[in-house]
């Protein structure tokens, strides 16, 4: 007779089950002199309150060579559902990012703020003066719903409104119910002891969590690469419920098969009163059929294919004691923001702004950050992230036009006016020198390859054309490379992967074209596709579409959004 052998869990999970409700010995590590660290485990730990501890990779090697501990410092993520955001809140992430922090904010692909370069004895300070602006940082990072995603222009109709609601409730339902963040960051009062995660369970998710809310006709929040989506549908002007789209996720491995991208498949519509049940069906399910000894296989997407898009749909419409509809039709035309003014439905105006990768600082010939805080001052709107790491300065009066613009144009945020297409769109992830993952650089290279790719592009006749960029230094996925027409994601050292043949509304992922390539041979490879493409595309057809269509893939597998999902 012979007997299985039970996989064995991964560390992480050891980690979480042994955490105390995610407690670990964090308290310990912060109060340790010795190192600018934490113990191991809480380097995992601490992603779950939002935070990853990093150093700078570029000083790395001498430190080492000078027997010093590498420069440890801290990356702090927010929770800010839709990414929206009173003045008043932006001044005080301003304030921290100078007194703390590096001197930079950065908006992220979420739609989150995240701070660099916080020391360990900051954190706690730093933590604490974010909750008493009212933005924490619980459930940022790590095995749980990171934040909620919302479409950033809801303006249009009243309707809108109601959806950044939605997403609203939507991550407060999935939070944490754990009090570890209270007691660990805000002295808040011990509580162990009879302590339960009703959704989450003693260990969390299996793996990160990714959720977003989008409003037809765009798809700016990329609704298909997050493991759960909600597709509101709006008909004149009333919000009638939701398209649920389950399974997306981008990263992988380089070399493994067994990872790839998968964009989420829509399974149904509901109600606008089941969109927190639905939401927790799909979470627990995962929570109960994730792989939790292999987290190279522990995404969402992984669960749906081994357990079958049918039934996995049958276990969430159990679970949830509501019956999907079938998915209502949808059009999404792109995925990208609209710059300059926008008048939303009640007369009041939302101006986006460009920002390079989403990062704000002074110098360089501009005073973005200053710019900001000036307008912060004057402001009585909101300040709404977008998920292509741009900026809304939303809810402006008519009068209250002039001076924003003034501001803008004194501190050099008026990218929005200068910039080609390309830029404008353009995505890429923080890489060096501060992820650990990161194989080579993407937002620090993103502005000298932009160069080169607008100048290659007006070589072509195709200066007034955009074409969607994203850079990432490694192939985790942060700025959704594989969603881009012309996507490179590092491979090593000033060599990447380059990926071609996305559509513009992120219906579709892309391919590999050619493999670990440098700068020269990237545009070597371009080169002749930009001539064909010039010559040969139809009218007002992308590039990746054209791609696609003149058969320039060798090899293309592609997953297209079918049916009721267009």
């Amino acid at each position: 007779m012979t007997h299985s052998v039970s996989p064995q869990l991964t560390e992480v999970e050891r980690i979480k089950s042994a955490s105390r409700y995610l407690r670990g010995t964090l308290l310990e590590s912060l109060a340790d002199p010795v190192s600018g660290g934490l113990f191991e485990d809480d380097t995992q730990l601490i992603k779950l309150h939002g935070s990853y501890q990093q150093d700078d990779r570029d000083i790395r090697d001498e430190r080492r060579r000078q027997k010093l501990e590498p420069a440890y410092s801290f990356m702090i993520r927010t929770r800010l559902p839709g990414g929206v955001c009173t003045p008043a809140q932006w001044l005080a992430m301003d304030d921290l990012a100078g007194r703390y922090a590096n001197g930079t904010l950065r908006l992220t692909t979420r739609q989150a703020f995240q701070l660099h370069g916080v020391i360990k004895r900051d954190l706690k300070p730093t933590i604490a003066a974010m909750n008493a602006a009212l933005i924490d940082t619980i459930a940022a990072c790590g095995d749980v719903n990171r934040n909620v995603m919302c479409a950033s222009n809801p303006v249009e109709t009243r309707a809108h409104q109601l959806v950044q609601e939605w997403a609203i409730k939507l991550s407060e339902h999935l939070l944490p119910h754990s009090r570890a963040y209270h007691e660990i960051w805000l002295d808040g009062e011990k509580v162990e002891g009879g302590e339960s995660e009703p959704i989450y369970g003693a260990t969390y998710l299996p793996r990160k969590f990714k959720a977003a809310i989008a409003v037809p006709p765009i798809n700016d929040v990329d609704l298909y690469s997050n493991d759960l989506g909600f597709i509101a549908i709006i008909e004149n002007g009333e919000l009638l419920g939701f398209n649920l789209a389950v399974g997306g996720g981008l990263g992988s491995t380089h070399g493994d098969a067994s990872t790839y991208p998968r964009l989420a498949d829509v399974v149904g519509f509901h109600a606008p009163e089941h969109l927190l049940v639905f939401a927790e069906a799909v979470v627990t399910t995962q929570r109960d059929f994730g792989d939790r000894t292999n987290r190279k296989q522990a995404r969402l997407k992984y669960t749906i294919d081994r357990m079958g898009l049918e039934v996995f749909v049958e276990e969430i419409q159990r679970r949830a004691g509501v019956s999907l509809q079938p998915a209502r039709a949808i059009v999404f035309e792109h995925s990208g923001d609209r710059p300059g003014w926008v008048q939303g439905f009640d007369g009041r105006w939302h101006l986006t702004l460009h920002l390079d990768s989403g990062r704000i600082s002074d110098g360089l010939g501009a005073s973005q950050r200053s710019g900001l805080r000036a307008i912060a001052e004057i402001h009585d709107g909101e300040f709404r992230i977008t998920p292509n790491q741009n900026l809304i300065i939303a809810n402006v009066s008519e009068g209250a036009r002039a001076g924003i613009n003034a501001l803008v144009a004194r501190h050099g945020l008026d990218g929005h006016l200068r910039h080609s297409g390309s830029r404008l769109a353009a995505l890429a992830c923080v890489a060096l020198p501060t992820c650990p993952l990161a194989m080579a650089e993407a937002e620090r290279y993103l502005p000298a390859f932009l160069d080169r790719f607008d100048a290659a592009l007006a070589e072509h006749g195709l200066a007034q054309d955009t074409i969607r960029v994203r850079i990432t230094g490694c192939p985790n996925g942060c700025a959704r490379p594989w969603l881009a027409e012309v996507g490179l994601i590092g491979k090593a050292p000033g060599r990447y992967n380059l990926y071609l043949g996305a559509d513009v509304a992120g219906r579709r992922l892309n391919a590999l074209y050619r493999e670990n390539l440098d700068e020269d041979a990237i545009f070597a490879a371009l080169a002749p596709l930009f001539a064909r493409y010039a010559a040969e595309r139809l009218h007002g057809e992308p590039f990746g579409d054209f791609i696609c269509r003149a058969g320039l893939l060798e090899i293309l597998k592609i997953h297209v959004i079918s049916g009721a999902a267009l």
